[in-house]
């Protein structure tokens, strides 16, 4: 007990530190202390009060200025600390004393206490906390985890400062309240408070100084095991000690040792119960400090180093070795590994209360979504769920974590069936594969990006069948399309067979969510898949292997109502669907088959999704397997945080140049002949004559004027324009899991990456690319993630820029949110910049002072942030990280190094950037608002001068008017332009510029969410010079895929009608090649790919080598084209005039169409014939004629009556 000096002594005593999960101790403490010391104010104010709430910091600040002792713990970013940091400074020379552990450099450095001051440059000494830390690394040749070895050093030097004079006892005293921190019971806090006073209590407190009780750390096991049935706070040391008491199987739990101190353990004590219920024996394990290897070595091994779990969680929420505070991925894998099981990372509220996650759209905050989701994924972790959190109702509980009683049900079910997964023998298991039909009826069951689905999913179940799963096995993957696609489908009018229907009395008494989706779809069964009284189930059963086809996002034609919408419903058969997987075949697991379906598109949250979340009520609790395309990280990582897959990687096509054909072939002979100077001066002009006629016939220059003079010139960007085809690369048909990429395909592939590596490639490097191109290990991942063990991860990204992605067969994450954008890409991304206006002002136009440009999720994970680093480049801004490498906000380059105005830049982004990038969002956002509030020259600024300008026409603020980074409203996705053009159900091209404004009109600031911004966003698209878009991917032109006329397409339409009808021109960076990227004009890059992909028989033969599959990608070419017709007016005549007679004019191409997948083929005709009916195309009568002919001939061919079918 203190003595009578210490009554009525008024002392002022602040903690900050991050969360509230030691509130309980606290109020404890607070109350201990005070017995002590009557006269004692003290306060704790959390970081995650403060980033949420501006009166809470304006509270810590105003401690601050009066505190006498300052404990700042566990502020581990730059963010945090920004909003206490000047009152820090300011108050620490004022009082007693200031200890700062676990925090930002800026923060430690404020340490004071006694004579030591880390700031001082004191930190030098062999005594100061530096160098100490440095000793509590240890020897890595002891064989303990670095969390071992600290903890050891932390709890010997002390002991060896006690009796050493001077600073070092000012150093012990910090290295003790690291202890007591790292210790924090109720006791152990209050020890360190009047540790604190009791040594440096100055001025009218000096009296409390020596005259406290100072009690030394209590001890805990420091690695150890826990349930609430035990004594001494629920821990011990010893795995034998735990209750054994389920026979279902072995769940490893790991929980947080300062939790456990704390006593605030209703969280997980709910969810060991749960589990418990569930039949299964818990065993909850802790380790002190950042690193939960020990745990893992302690409590989830035997002594013989096997084993002993089935499923491993980690309730902590962050990284398995860092914690909150770094990430060390690759000590972690090692351990997940071995170990060999699930592992899953589960989420409690940390930054928000539990009612605040569930008003937001977005779910988790950004910095919850990044540092407890997207960091633990570089672990391999999966399944994201949040199970728990503070509430703000919490009455007398003083920010105790509580469970959240629906979501640790279904955490509990969902562990249940993955441990059920893994025991049950692979002859009983049940396995629904999926397949997807999207558009539903053009021939496109069993669409893939990149993938033979049909050849691939033989090969899969080829190898089930030969690792002991019951499966029968078709004879051959022709026979398996044939059954899966066609079957009974003309009986029933059904785009697939029908295996089985669901009656809708049996629908409408089973469905739980009737009521939503009959708000949205009317009454059941509804008109999707239905014959009125029942619905279909798509597919066909082989064994215990189901294969079904996943229902259309909505009505067929009608994508004003696909399920890209926030506030929609699923159709009856969708929901219909995966309830027949769940409850009526008894799925043991679900693996969706190829990128990608609707599941993880349907409406909720973006991650950390509630029960009202669709995603969660369509899986439930059952175990989803997803096979997903390598250099798509990025949608497949809202699989896995939406739809709570396991992804297994399968490999994108070969890599080829695309070499010259035909005419290209001719007109390269004419070059080579004129460059050889073999002919004399008279035949030499009629060369050049055929060679101008050539290319003019290629559309590789003008037929007039006649070449004369600048004959030379001319001829030489001829030379380029064929170098530049001949050589780009391009992808070669479809992969198929299950096969090795042949020799050749792999030679070809192997040197465009050697081409492509910013250095020279060893040796071993290349030998090992190709032993991971030649065999497949795809099938082998997709078993491994069905008997439920560890599918260890993988980056995703191009494979020729990002060769790590090989070998397959692993679980994709995406990055580090911290460290994008890279260095690398900061730098490219300057380059890029200065190419695109270099490109705009060499084609004659001025000085762009508005850019409009497009961000998608999927190239920047791809490039780490180039597109990003582009334009903030373009604004003539750059990141800013902290002091340990994190991305912590935007910092503007001054005028006098940028050398050029500041340009504007209006970003639109996918919804996929949105969710997996909100610190990138956020940089954006701050990099824009930085430069409108600059004060500068306006002719050099214009961001700000425009802001200037949108503020007086609006009436706003200049923060608001500065707002220029756009995308979906929370929860939604998708500007629909692309689906709008696909219905074919628009009249004018402004009613597709109106579809992109409303789906893309939300505006994301810097510290607000999202608002509807509509004017604002025609305001400053009307301002744009051009529209710009980079391609980062081999596999995905321009013409490839339909979302780039979603996006840069529906964006070009809204600025052109904003601008009364004129067009500005469009470009395109592309980025695919070797060396540095080049930008074109869109119709450039239209042309480019027309001659190189789609006319060019090496790249349609491979694609028609996969026969069904191929013929649907053609047509999706032509139904592009179609779309960049729509939003761009950009697309040659000679493009649909040569597509016609290559592939529609031609009887023999269009018979093979036609055998191939006679949807497509059709499908193909009637979308030239509407690229005619709208004036895109202006064919001769003759090719007209002959095109509606053959449109006629497949109509009848799918009608039945075609005479030779």
């Amino acid at each position: 007990m203190a003595s009578k000096r210490a009554a009525g002594v008024p002392v002022r005593v602040v903690i900050l530190t991050l969360d509230a999960h030691l509130a309980g101790a606290y109020e404890s403490a607070r109350a201990r202390l005070q017995r002590q010391i009557p006269g004692l104010v003290f306060s704790m104010h959390l970081a995650a009060d403060w980033m949420r709430d501006p009166t809470a910091g304006a509270r810590a600040v105003a401690d601050i200025e009066k505190a006498d002792i300052i404990c700042n713990m566990m502020l581990f970013t730059e963010e945090h600390a920004a909003a206490v940091l000047p009152a820090l400074r300011a108050r620490r020379d004022q009082c007693d004393a200031i200890v700062s552990c676990l925090c930002t450099p800026e923060v430690m450095q404020l340490t004071r206490l006694g004579r030591f001051s880390m700031g001082s440059g004191e930190e030098r000494s062999a005594w100061s906390p530096i160098s100490l830390l440095k000793k509590l690394r240890g020897k890595r040749e002891d064989g303990a985890t670095a969390g071992e070895r600290q903890m050891a050093m932390l709890r010997q030097l002390p002991k060896l400062l006690r009796f050493v004079p001077g600073p070092a006892q000012d150093v012990r005293t910090w290295l003790l309240c690291m202890s007591y921190w790292l210790g924090a019971t109720d006791a152990n806090l209050a020890s360190m408070i009047a540790m604190l006073i009791n040594r440096y209590a100055q001025g009218p407190r000096a009296s409390l100084k020596g005259a406290l009780t100072v009690d030394a750390v209590e001890e805990y096991p420091e690695t150890g095991v826990y349930h609430p049935t035990l004594p001494n706070r629920g821990m011990a040391s010893a795995v034998r000690k735990l209750p054994a008491t389920g026979k279902l199987g072995r769940v490893g739990v790991l929980v947080g040792r300062s939790y456990l101190l704390a006593g605030n353990t209703a969280h997980y004590d709910a969810v060991i119960a749960a589990l418990e219920g569930q039949g299964l024996t818990v065993v909850a394990a802790f380790a002190s400090g950042l690193d939960a290897r020990a745990a893992v070595d302690l409590a989830f091994r035997d002594t013989q180093g096997r084993t002993t779990i089935d499923a491993m969680l980690s309730l902590t929420g962050f990284s398995l070795v860092g914690g909150p505070a770094y990430n060390d991925a690759q000590a972690a894998h090692a351990v997940l590994q071995a170990l060999d099981v699930p592992y899953l990372s589960l989420q409690t509220l940390e930054f928000q209360a539990i009612e605040d996650w569930n008003a937001d759209a977005r779910g988790l905050n950004p910095l919850q979504a990044t540092l407890q989701v997207a960091i633990p994924e570089l672990d391999g972790a999966t399944g994201p769920l949040v199970y728990g959190g503070t509430s703000k109702d919490a009455v007398g509980q003083s920010g105790a974590s509580q469970p959240i009683a629906d979501r640790v049900d279904v955490l509990a079910r969902r562990v249940a069936r993955l441990v059920t997964l893994r025991r049950t023998p692979r002859a009983e298991r049940r396995v629904a594969v999926t397949v997807f039909n999207f558009p539903p009826n053009a021939g496109n069951t069993g669409s893939a990006a990149y993938l033979d689905v049909f050849g691939s999913l033989y090969n899969v179940l080829a190898g089930l069948q030969r690792e002991g799963y019951t499966v029968e096995l078709p004879e051959s993957a022709d026979a398996l399309r044939q059954q899966v696609v066609y079957g009974n489908a003309q009986q029933f009018g059904a785009p697939a067979n029908v295996y089985t229907r669901i009656s809708a009395s049996d629908h409408v008494a089973r469905e739980p969510f009737l009521d939503q989706i009959e708000r949205t779809w009317g009454a059941a069964p509804g008109r999707q898949l239905s014959d009125g009284s029942s619905i279909f189930v798509l597919g066909e059963r082989y064994g215990n292997v189901f294969v079904g086809v996943q229902p259309a996002f909505g009505w067929e034609g009608d994508p004003m109502r696909l399920l890209f919408e926030g506030n929609f419903a699923p159709t009856h058969a969708f929901s219909a669907y995966y309830r027949w997987l769940r409850e009526d075949f008894g799925a043991n697991a679900v693996l969706h088959f190829g990128t990608h379906g609707a599941l993880e598109f349907m409406p909720g949250k973006q991650v950390g999704l509630s029960g009202d979340c669709w995603p969660e009520r369509l899986i439930g609790d059952l175990p989803n397997v997803y096979l997903y395309a390598s250099n798509n990280s990025s949608e497949g990582t809202l699989a896995k945080r939406r739809g709570g897959a396991t992804l297994v990687s399968y490999l994108t096509p070969p890599i080829a140049n695309a070499g010259l054909y035909k005419d290209l072939s001719t007109l390269k002979g004419s070059l080579d002949s004129y460059r050889k100077r073999e002919v004399d001066a008279g035949s030499s002009k009629e060369l050049l004559a055929i060679i101008q006629q050539q290319a003019s016939a290629l559309d590789l220059c003008a037929t007039e004027p006649v070449w004369n003079g600048d004959a030379p010139q001319q001829v030489e960007r001829v030379r380029e324009k064929l170098l530049e085809m001949e050589y780009a690369l391009i992808p070669m048909g479809l992969h198929v899991v299950g096969e090795g990429m042949p020799d050749r395909p792999r030679r070809e592939t192997i040197e465009a990456i050697v081409r492509a590596a910013p250095e020279p490639l060893p040796a071993s490097e290349i030998e090992r690319l190709d032993h991971a191109l030649s065999a497949d290990h795809e099938v082998d991942g997709l078993l491994r993630a069905l008997d439920a063990r560890y599918v260890p991860p993988a980056p995703g990204g191009d494979l020729v820029r990002t060769p790590a992605v090989v070998p397959t067969g692993r679980n994709l994450y995406g990055f580090d949110p911290y460290k994008v954008p890279s260095a690398i890409a900061t730098l490219e991304g300057r380059k890029r910049a200065e190419a695109l206006l270099a490109r705009v002002t060499a084609d004659g136009a001025p000085f762009p002072e508005t850019v409009a440009f497009v961000l998608w999720g999927t190239d920047n994970m791809k490039s780490e942030g180039t597109p990003i680093a582009q334009v903030l480049a373009l604004m003539g801004a750059a990141p800013r990280f902290d002091a340990v490498g994190r991305l912590c906000g935007a910092r503007l380059v001054p005028l006098e190094q940028l050398g050029r105005p500041r340009v504007d830049v209006v970003v639109t982004l996918s919804g996929i950037f949105r969710d997996l990038l909100p610190l990138q969002v956020k940089l954006l956002a701050e990099a824009a608002a930085l430069a409108a509030a600059a004060d500068e020259p306006l002719d050099m600024n214009f961001v700000r001068a425009h802001s200037l300008a949108h503020a007086a026409a609006l009436g706003c603020s200049l923060e608001e008017a500065s707002l220029r980074v756009f995308s979906n409203q929370d929860g939604a996705y998708g500007s629909n332009v692309n689906l709008l053009v696909e219905s074919g159900k628009w009249e004018q091209e402004d009613e597709l510029a109106e579809q992109f404004v409303r789906r893309k009109c939300y505006a994301y600031g810097a510290t607000n969410g999202a608002s509807a911004r509509p004017e604002l966003m025609k305001l400053a698209l009307g301002g744009a010079s051009l529209s710009f878009q980079n391609i980062d991917s081999v596999e995905l032109g321009a013409t490839d895929i339909d979302q780039y006329v979603e996006s840069l397409g529906g964006m070009n339409r809204a600025i052109v009608r904003e601008k009364g009808g004129v067009a500005v021109p469009v470009y395109m960076g592309d980025n695919t090649g070797t060396g540095d990227g080049k930008v074109r004009t869109l119709q450039e890059q239209v042309a480019l790919e027309t001659r190189t992909r789609m006319l060019n028989p090496k790249w349609y033969e491979a694609q028609l080598a996969s026969g069904y599959e191929g013929v649907r990608n053609l047509a999706g070419h032509v139904s592009t084209t179609l779309g960049w017709s729509a939003t761009a007016g950009a697309v040659p005549q000679w493009v649909y005039t040569e597509v016609t007679e290559t592939f529609v004019l031609d009887p023999v191409m269009r018979d093979r169409l036609a055998q191939l997948n006679p949807n497509a083929a059709q499908g193909m005709t009637q979308r030239l014939l509407e690229a005619n009916d709208r004036g895109y195309w202006s064919p001769d009568a003759a090719t007209l004629d002959a095109l509606r002919q053959a449109n006629e001939e497949l109509e009848d061919r799918l009608e039945g009556v075609y005479a030779n079918a």
